[in-house]
């Protein structure tokens, strides 16, 4: 799918006689922010369907420039480093250089892009969550239905919060997922947030019933469960034993399917294996 707007924006980044932003192309077109002299672009990790092994969505990351490899992760050091105003300066640079660098690629598809919110955004912005980075999108041409926004976890205290931050995006348009500590926890928020994803962590599936609950009750809602950080061959069977429990097929992602990478076509070489892991 082509977004002719994002291509006069790229063609603009491509003439740095005119270009006059934080964002600039590098040679092979990819998109690179600059933060803290630092300079970022956007790796890719899928998120799969266990079964078929059909990619329905990537997760952005930010990470390093590097010729050699897909760069190292930088969000913690630089976040570390930022004020409260230059932290949310970060999480919406990268978000912009994750949605550029996304649906600039013909190989998205129709997949989703995921774009991590962190949680000092949550609290120092005073008002109106994703109006900023709604008119941006609006601005390049880009659908906003394909972003799903990650809130981060927050505490029980901060349960207010979460509720005016998530009512904030659902009223500017956007998608939104949630991370559960527990098949407990992720049926109070499908009850008490009303999430589109709830995201489990797969390295933690003991309570195997529980989340046989969790998923039929998301299936009612028409909201998605995803298990991220699959990592080992015993987190994969015992997702396994769930989902024929629960007689529907699961979405997962972690480094034993896929490791994040710039280039979505990578993803696509290897469909299937999510299967077959």
């Amino acid at each position: 799918m082509s977004f002719p707007v994002l291509n006069q924006y790229l063609a603009r980044l491509s003439d740095q006689s005119t270009a006059s932003t934080s964002i600039r192309l590098d040679p092979q077109g990819r998109a690179l922010g600059r933060f803290f002299n630092c300079t970022m672009t956007s790796a890719f990790q899928p998120v799969r369907e266990l079964h078929r092994g059909e990619v329905v969505a990537y997760e952005g990351l930010a990470r390093s420039v590097s010729s050699a490899d897909e760069g190292l992760s930088l969000w913690k050091l630089l976040d570390h480093a930022a004020s409260d105003d230059e932290s949310v300066e970060l999480d919406r640079l990268c978000r912009m250089l994750h949605a550029i660098n996304f649906f600039r690629q013909e190989d998205s598809g129709d997949a989703d892009l995921y774009l991590n919110v962190h949680d000092r955004l949550l609290s120092a912005v005073s008002s109106n969550h994703g109006y900023a980075f709604q008119r941006i999108l609006d601005a390049l041409g880009l659908p906003i239905a394909r972003i799903v926004l990650l809130l981060p976890p927050v505490t029980a205290q901060q349960g207010w919060l979460l509720n005016y931050v998530a009512d904030n995006y659902r009223r500017n348009g956007f998608r939104f997922a949630v991370s559960a500590g527990s098949a407990r926890e992720g049926l109070n928020l499908l009850e008490r947030v009303r999430p589109d994803v709830v995201r489990l962590d797969a390295r933690y599936l003991q309570d195997e019933e529980g989340i046989v609950a969790l998923l039929a009750q998301s299936a009612r809602q028409n909201a998605g469960v995803v298990f991220k950080r699959l990592e080992t061959r015993e987190s994969l069977q015992a997702l396994q034993r769930i989902g024929e429990a629960a007689g529907a097929p699961l979405l997962a992602q972690g480094y034993l399917l896929d490791a994040p990478r710039t280039l979505l076509r990578d993803a696509i070489r290897e469909q299937g294996l999510g299967a077959a892991a």
